[in-house]
């Protein structure tokens, strides 16, 4: 099942958006009414809220009266830190569950209505995250219209994440400053174009398909999403190194538009464990590679050059994970090559040369191309024996 993060400022639209997803079939869940759910009249979590912040926090139907709550911690960090110890892990259990009854249900894609996604970092536990914004003029006057004043709405923004940090999260950015049918439509586009194929891939374990090999220009967003990538990754694989390598992690270096990622881990064993999660967080394994070629003027021993990888199944973003033991000449290789890169200007302009004789040769043999490649990696790095990964 996929999981999407949703979020946006107050005022942003995020609840029509997450309406809109569950027009098109997606279950979802929101955030504030578990909230309220867990401190409801009866409850565990009632119980403990107006033990730890007294009985005049209940109104007279027996309900909590949250205006009240939210004044008293608002400004006391201690008291807020208590109420926080008290709901949040019911919050987090009550979001499982209700996860796993959209699962068992036959949902194929569930999403969590999140307003302080950012705030608790959650963005990296989902398989994509989508925001929700508009111009803060537009958000204030949706505000007003609802009859909260613009001191009070300033203010609420203001305790929020700025759109610099929802960007940085966003793997898919939603524009709401226009009307309700222009946001249907982008909403529309979305489901078709990337979460419902999304969706299939991650039923199948199948990864998306590629397309030809196609050289573009670098882009400097390649570095923001991979930071997501590793983000990510290391959710997936807490005992792993995670690093951006390869092409796109080379400033101004010209690359196909997939992201490689390396992933470390102590042994041959633990590579071998990570399938599952890996599979799970929507990155699939490559059955057919289970080492990178041996390079005896590098290294002669094979065990040296094992790897595993998986490529992402998401239809929007596509990625190469290469899982391999850490300290392995492979795994220093592709570390040091890209360092090269960085740092040789030479060897950057004959890198980038031969891709584009590569991209000519083989457009439709992306192997092809990968292998045409490796004499002058090999080169680089070795310097004719003179080992690079010994300096």
């Amino acid at each position: 099942m996929l999981t999407v993060g949703l979020t946006g400022g107050i005022g942003s639209g995020k609840s029509a958006v997450s309406a809109l997803l569950a027009t098109q079939g997606a279950a979802v869940v929101d955030a504030d009414l578990v909230a309220r759910d867990v401190v409801a009249p009866g409850t565990p979590g009632m119980a403990a809220v107006i033990a730890a912040f007294g009985p005049e926090l209940l109104l007279s139907d027996g309900s909590l009266d949250r205006s009240a709550l939210g004044g008293l911690v608002f400004a006391d960090d201690r008291a807020r830190k208590r109420l926080h110890g008290i709901v949040h892990p019911l919050i987090a259990e009550r979001t499982r569950l209700l996860f796993a009854a959209a699962e068992r249900d036959g949902a194929d894609v569930v999403v969590h209505d999140v307003p302080l996604l950012v705030e608790a970092d959650l963005g990296p536990s989902y398989h994509l995250v989508v925001v929700v914004e508009a111009p803060v003029s537009v958000r204030l006057a949706r505000l007003a219209s609802r009859g909260l004043p613009e001191p009070q709405a300033r203010a609420r923004m203001a305790a929020q994440a700025d759109d610099t940090s929802r960007r940085a999260v966003a793997d898919v950015w939603l524009d709401n400053a226009g009307s309700q049918a222009a946001l249907a439509a982008q909403v529309t586009s979305l489901w078709d174009d990337r979460l419902a194929p999304f969706a299939r891939n991650l039923a199948a374990s199948r990864p998306a398909l590629r397309g030809r090999v196609e050289l573009v220009a670098p882009r400097q967003q390649w570095a923001v999403e991979a930071a997501r990538l590793v983000a990510r990754l290391r959710w997936l694989c807490p005992d792993a190194d995670v690093q951006h390598i390869g092409s796109t992690a080379v400033p101004g270096l010209t690359a196909k538009d997939v992201l490689d990622l390396q992933v470390e881990v102590a042994t041959w064993s633990e590579v071998e464990a990570l399938d599952g999660s890996l599979t799970r967080g929507g990155f699939v394994r490559r059955p057919d590679v289970s080492t990178d070629p041996v390079r005896p003027e590098l290294d002669p021993d094979p065990d040296q050059w094992r790897k595993r990888v998986n490529l992402s199944a998401d239809p929007g973003r596509a990625a190469n994970v290469h899982v391999r033991v850490a300290g392995t000449t492979a795994a220093r290789a592709a570390v040091a090559f890209r360092d090269l890169l960085r740092a040789d200007g030479q060897a950057r302009q004959a890198y980038a040369a031969l891709k584009h004789r590569l991209a000519e040769r083989h457009p439709d043999d992306v192997d092809a191309y990968a292998e045409g490649k490796t004499d002058l990696i090999m080169m680089l790095l070795g310097h004719n024996g003179s080992n690079i990964l010994e300096t």
